[in-house]
């Protein structure tokens, strides 16, 4: 049993770009793919395509997410959680999408701190922290079409 699943998306737009949005964490600032934690009973991809929609105003049937591409699991003692977490991802493309964080939850607002469109030569060299770790070898993959048969496990990040 885990203490929190998640449901995260890897949106990438037409520029090979991937949204990442920047949050405000007690250990500092980080940037985190859209997502967020699973509601009772729902579904890994009902999850993802609700938490596109609240986080960056993008609507998607959760079958167009497919299957999860990746995930990581660890523990962590945050503020709201304590235990084992594990956190699914769903890579999802489109052309063009205008960010729109009006839907965000009040408590997800409180720690928000913008949005970026990250390409893969940005996220290869930068020194902020990006969660989840290894996300460059997968995004190469992705981008260059190979959809991994089964979730690819990604280092834990706390």
């Amino acid at each position: 049993m885990y203490a929190r699943r998640s449901a995260r998306v890897l949106l990438v737009d037409g520029q090979d770009r991937l949204l990442l949005l920047g949050n405000r964490f007690g250990h500092g600032d980080v940037w985190l793919t859209p997502g967020g934690g699973l509601r009772r009973w729902e579904r890994l991809s009902s999850a993802a395509a609700r938490e596109l929609a609240e986080e960056v105003g993008l609507t998607v049937d959760r079958r167009e997410l497919g299957g999860p591409v990746a995930f990581t699991t660890g523990y962590a003692d945050l503020s709201f959680a304590k235990g084992t977490f594990r956190d699914d991802f769903f890579f999802h493309r489109v052309d063009h999408h205008e960010i729109d964080t009006s839907r965000m939850e009040d408590l997800e607002r409180g720690f928000h701190t913008g949005h970026r469109w990250w390409t893969l030569p940005d996220l290869r060299s930068t020194t902020e922290t990006v969660y989840p770790f290894g996300l460059p070898p997968l995004l190469t993959d992705l981008l260059s079409g190979h959809i991994p048969p089964q979730p690819v496990q990604l280092p834990w990040h706390h």
